[in-house]
């Protein structure tokens, strides 16, 4: 059983800061890459960032310079750090992470997620 964990979140005025985390646990063999969605209301889930296993990450434009991924490979948590937020970012944020389990008598890899945290910018 593997359970993602979110942490941090809530309410910041424009320009604030927040920082979310992440941690996975239970029979993981490996986790490949890890990342953060975001869904507001009335819209779909989207991609904020992901980080592959070797460092890479990939941001969508409207975050890119305002936001910053990272990643514990030894502790499997990956944390979101957000910076000069914007009421456009509002939204529950969900952790993600691509991981591979050991069932006893194979592996198998397939995408997990958090229960999602609600960031709210507002003044």
């Amino acid at each position: 059983q593997v359970q993602l964990v979110e942490s941090g979140g809530g309410l910041v005025q424009p320009g604030g800061s927040l920082r979310l985390s992440c941690a996975a646990s239970g029979s993981i063999f490996s986790i490949n890459r890890m990342g953060w969605y975001r869904q507001a209301p009335g819209k779909q889930r989207d991609l904020v960032v992901s980080i592959t296993s070797d460092g890479s990450t990939n941001y969508v434009d409207s975050v890119k310079g305002r936001f910053t991924i990272s990643r514990d490979s030894a502790k499997n948590t990956v944390s979101l750090q957000m910076n000069s937020l914007k009421p456009e970012d509002t939204a529950v944020y969900y952790c993600n992470a691509l991981i591979t389990v050991y069932n006893g008598r194979r592996f198998e890899q397939d995408a997990y997620w958090g229960q999602g945290t609600q960031v709210t910018v507002s003044s």
